[in-house]
């Protein structure tokens, strides 16, 4: 993990259909934009569908986007409103195309982080099905620095896949304890972090999410860490 650990640059390992991550992420970003402060951002995957040999269940997400919504009505998410059929049953190929992305071709870790970004955003605001090629590809055009063609051909080379089962084979050990993780330069790590939430019961027999609080100090800190790390 040392190497992920460098100057200005937090690392985090997350699924893109996890809800606490993108929470995560956005308030690191707006935090950031909110300061003027530039930073990097290393994803790493955290397949979820990998470690639990299933599909993320839209009984656990959508409980969870409602609550964050709700806390966070700015983030503009929302159920999902389309057809079930079109609803995500996989998020490997947007991670895998995230990691294809890092590529200083496509876009480099700004690129990346961009194109995560927009994944996200289409996906729980614009209820978008990014399972499928098309989808990441419209996604990635509207990135500013994500060269989408050169992506597009890293795709079908299957770029970024080798990435993510390496990368959920290293989160199978102690050190990273689930989506979303964050670590930086000078042994900063948390995970989840800000979030006070608990289930009510069993998510499979109607148990639900309860969202207690969110402290965003947590980012302001951070920042304050990669501001000193820079020499700021």
């Amino acid at each position: 993990m040392s190497d992920a650990r460098e100057p200005g640059t937090v690392t985090v390992w997350s699924d893109i259909g996890c809800p606490w991550a993108s929470l995560a992420l956005h308030t690191l970003r707006s935090t950031a934009r909110e300061r003027e402060q530039d930073i990097l951002i290393d994803h790493r995957a955290f397949p979820l569908e990998l470690f639990n040999s299933q599909p993320t269940p839209k009984f656990i997400v959508e409980p969870e986007i409602i609550v964050i919504a709700a806390h966070r009505p700015e983030l503009g998410w929302r159920i999902w409103s389309g057809p079930e059929s079109d609803y995500p049953s996989t998020t490997l190929p947007a991670l895998e195309a995230v990691q294809a992305a890092k590529a200083p071709a496509v876009g480099g870790l700004r690129g990346s982080d961009e194109l995560d970004a927009a994944l996200r955003h289409a996906f729980y605001a614009e209820n978008r099905c990014i399972s499928i090629p098309s989808e990441i590809l419209d996604a990635a055009a509207k990135c500013e620095h994500v060269d989408a063609e050169t992506l597009a051909k890293a795709m079908e080379r299957g770029a970024g896949r080798a990435e993510v089962y390496e990368q959920w084979r290293t989160a199978q050990g102690p050190e990273i304890q689930g989506s979303p993780h964050l670590f930086a330069a000078g042994g900063y790590a948390a995970h989840n972090p800000g979030v006070l939430a608990e289930w009510t019961g069993d998510p499979n027999q109607g148990g639900l999410p309860r969202l207690d609080g969110y402290d965003v100090s947590w980012a302001q800190g951070l920042l304050d860490l990669l501001a000193e790390g820079n020499g700021r």
